[in-house]
């Protein structure tokens, strides 16, 4: 079963690496992304993400096609709403046999992620601004 999921609550990271488990597998690779604190040298103090109402939809067909393509079993969660310093918003995993094919699988799965899913974010700086990045 494939775990492609969007939500806005907290992301179950233990339900991520779970999906990937495998007895034949030697190497998980998980990846976290965290809301920081600073952007292009400018205070942040919270972001929203939003996403398209087909978002996850998006993110099922990254994750079974890295997985077809690599043959690594890989999983996502994306994390919309309101967020604060240190929430997680994007949780990946990736796991193989050996750890090159995890490392390689997880990294392409984030940075496809990232490219192929219509998840927009929102930054609040310090100063009282507030600006979309990355449209």
């Amino acid at each position: 079963m494939t775990l492609a999921l969007i939500t806005d609550e907290p992301i179950d990271e233990t339900a991520v690496r779970d999906a990937v488990g495998s007895d034949a597998h030697g190497a998980v690779v998980m990846f976290c992304g965290v809301v920081r604190d600073h952007d292009g040298g400018r205070a942040v103090r919270a972001l929203d993400y939003r996403g398209h109402p087909d978002a996850e939809s998006f993110l099922r067909e990254i994750v079974e096609r890295v997985a077809g393509e690599t043959g690594a079993l890989v999983a996502a969660a994306h994390r919309v709403g309101d967020l604060r310093i240190g929430d997680v918003a994007l949780f990946a995993a990736a796991s193989s046999g050996h750890r090159a094919e995890a490392f390689a699988a997880c990294e392409r799965l984030v940075e496809e992620i990232k490219r192929g899913v219509p998840i927009w974010k929102r930054q609040h700086y310090d100063d009282g601004v507030s600006e979309w990045v990355g449209l």
